[in-house]
């Protein structure tokens, strides 16, 4: 039995003071409120439900800085994406493991204590399967295994190039695979899970419409069963245009018509919809995958926040390229992309209150939901995934109750992550993860190679 004491608690109900909390395997065994450290406790100043990050291509983190530059014409998502289908040509099994392991780390230093891997790459260079059917997804298990860090493994489905069952490209055949294939590999990842962490999880990611068709999408959600379902959707406008004119309606309309979406879904971006759409995805009970500091760096547009909230939609918030992984930025990120195009403040709430709790909060409950993942709150049975803050930070010594919060979200610095539980593991201490020296210099030099093959 393990034992936090807090001397500041967000707990479901709102702030308490002098909570000594246990921790027993992998769940939160017993809250005691008023009470008193004893001499064992992990004392902390405030303590807090640690968010999940509901979307992460790891392997992108690698390409940081290195997209920055103007080419001849006009850059988009488009013009990105082939830079990056030419760097992931030179990616093997044990650079992913590298860069993911240093992804993950970094996560945890940043207050998540999960993520969900939108895992694509799956074959050799070239499109032929490694030995192993799952090599690419099992070194994701490992870099997870080795920092610790909550995973919910998404692989995914991507068969074909584009809108209207267009052939894979070359920048794709890595990517490929039939539903009959793609469900071989969920299995090898789902037997090789079981015995790792009880916390745990395998979901499946069809790509997006424009890689799939409606007769495999349909086919891999039927066979799927129980779990996480995530799908990019509605990211760039061309994606929209493309899949109107092939199936006669928009991708957000038309998933919600044609498929069981329910609360086992999260759907990642929906940057570009409707009135009519934004109403119907918040109705549905999916979780809005959103991640800002990736949609402004690629240029995707801005998700109509104020809309959804007010037809009480769910979110989460994930780093996805991973350029940058701040989770406090994230989401001011989301806040400030409303109040700019609104021209107005505090948007991301609806009624009055404090706006970087029912940021913080939000995200908490709705990235737990999307990663299929009992967490998302502290309340005894839940898993313990937690965070503490140093409260006592200059950015936050003056505030108090959800103020904390707002200071946390708009003001703070990342160091003031102190802390970090992932289903009761003690993976951030004094705002670090114990392995840092020995990951970060595997990623070093992993990239060193990369950059040699180049």
């Amino acid at each position: 039995m393990t034992a936090i004491f807090a001397e500041n608690t967000r707990l479901p109900e709102g702030w308490v003071s002098n909570v000594r909390l246990a921790i027993s395997g992998d769940r939160i065994a017993a809250i005691e409120i008023d009470a008193v450290a004893e001499t064992d406790d992990h004392v902390v100043h405030t303590l807090l439900p640690a968010l999940g990050n509901l979307h992460s291509h790891s392997f992108q983190r690698a390409m940081a800085g290195m997209t920055e530059v103007r080419a001849d014409g006009r850059d988009s998502f488009w013009t990105w994406r082939e830079l990056m289908y030419r760097f992931l040509d030179k990616l093997t099994p044990e650079a992913i493991e590298a860069i993911a392991a240093q992804v993950f780390l970094e996560m945890l230093e940043a207050g998540y204590s999960s993520v969900g891997e939108f895992h694509y790459v799956h074959h050799q260079p070239g499109g032929a399967p490694y030995d192993t059917l799952s090599e690419t997804g099992q070194r994701i298990l490992a870099a997870a295994a080795e920092t610790g860090i909550g995973l919910t493994l998404l692989p995914v489905l991507y068969s074909h190039g584009g809108a209207g069952g267009k052939d894979l490209t070359s920048g794709q055949a890595r990517f490929g695979n039939q539903p009959d294939r793609f469900g071989r590999l969920v299995e090898e990842l789902r037997h090789t899970a079981r015995a790792g962490s009880t916390d745990t999880v395998v979901g499946i990611a069809p790509h997006s419409l424009r890689a799939t068709t409606p007769g495999t999408l349909a086919a891999a959600v039927a066979a799927h069963g129980e779990g996480p379902i995530h799908i990019h959707i509605a990211e760039q406008t061309a994606e929209v245009a493309d899949v109107e004119a092939w199936l006669g309606a928009r991708p957000v309309a038309w998933l919600l018509d044609t498929l069981p979406v329910d609360d086992r879904w999260c759907l990642v971006h929906a940057t570009h919809m409707t009135a009519l759409e934004t109403r119907a995805m918040a109705e549905s009970r999916a979780v809005a995958g959103l991640c800002p500091i990736t949609e402004a760096n690629l240029g995707d547009g801005i998700f109509d926040g104020v809309d959804y909230l007010a037809h009480g939609g769910a979110f989460g918030i994930g780093s996805d390229s991973n350029i940058r992984i701040a989770l406090g930025e994230e989401l001011r990120t989301l806040e400030y992309g409303q109040r700019l195009r609104d021209r107005s403040r505090n948007r991301m709430r609806t009624g009055a209150g404090s706006v970087g709790a029912n940021l913080y909060l939000s995200s908490a409950r709705g990235g737990a939901a999307a990663l299929g993942r009992d967490a998302g709150e502290i309340a005894v049975g839940r898993l313990a995934d937690l965070v503490a803050i140093n409260g006592s930070d200059a950015a936050l010594c003056a505030l108090a109750g959800d103020s904390v919060l707002d200071g946390l979200v708009f003001a703070a610095p990342e160091t003031v992550v102190r802390d970090v539980w992932s289903a009761g593991r003690h993976v951030i201490r004094d705002g670090q993860h114990p392995k840092r020296s020995a990951i970060t210099a595997r990623y070093a030099a992993t990239l060193k190679q990369l950059l040699e093959a180049a």
